[in-house]
């Protein structure tokens, strides 16, 4: 865990209403390891944090957000790098660098942003409509979308290597 989100800033503006840069309140940041248990860590990195900031009042919502982002970039951006069979049956995520996500929260006067980075390129899709919606996953963008005021993501510039996805939440 840390507080170098600030590399996270512009690249977020891209894709962002304008902020003013005087308005930043807060920016935080924390790797997570290719497991499962990533997730759990997300949400109690997320609740510390919006304590901080005295907004434990959009934590559920919040929460719900930054689960579902690093739940997709775990299992659809993590490729592992030619693990065994029985790795791959034993750990899904065997091979993959140690911490290649990270989850990053952004406090400016009125928003707050989650991102989640990935080492993949790829962006993320939404459910279509004629799908199978008693399906028991596919919808985490249909939960970022509803649960967030605003969502979208594009791919990293520079040495970085891959995307982030993002949320945006309007307070107050």
């Amino acid at each position: 865990m840390g507080t170098n989100g600030s590399t996270m800033l512009a690249p977020l503006r891209q894709g962002l209403p304008p902020i003013d840069p005087s308005a930043v309140s807060g920016s935080v940041s924390c790797a997570l390891p290719a497991r499962h248990e990533a997730v759990r860590g997300a949400r109690q990195f997320t609740r510390t944090t919006l304590g901080q900031w005295d907004l434990g009042h959009r934590f559920d919502d919040v929460a719900l957000v930054v689960c579902e982002l690093v739940t997709n970039a775990l299992r659809h951006a993590l490729a592992p790098e030619s693990p065994s069979q029985a790795e791959t049956a034993a750990d899904p995520y065997a091979g993959a660098p140690e911490c290649p996500v990270r989850l990053h929260l952004m406090h400016w006067t009125g928003r707050l942003v989650c991102a989640v980075r990935d080492p993949s390129r790829d962006g993320p899709t939404a459910r279509e409509s004629e799908e199978d919606y008693s399906a028991e996953s596919g919808r985490g963008l249909l939960l970022v979308d509803s649960f967030s005021d605003g969502w979208g993501w594009h791919p990293l510039a520079g040495s970085l290597r891959g995307k982030v996805v993002w949320a945006l939440f309007r307070l107050g």
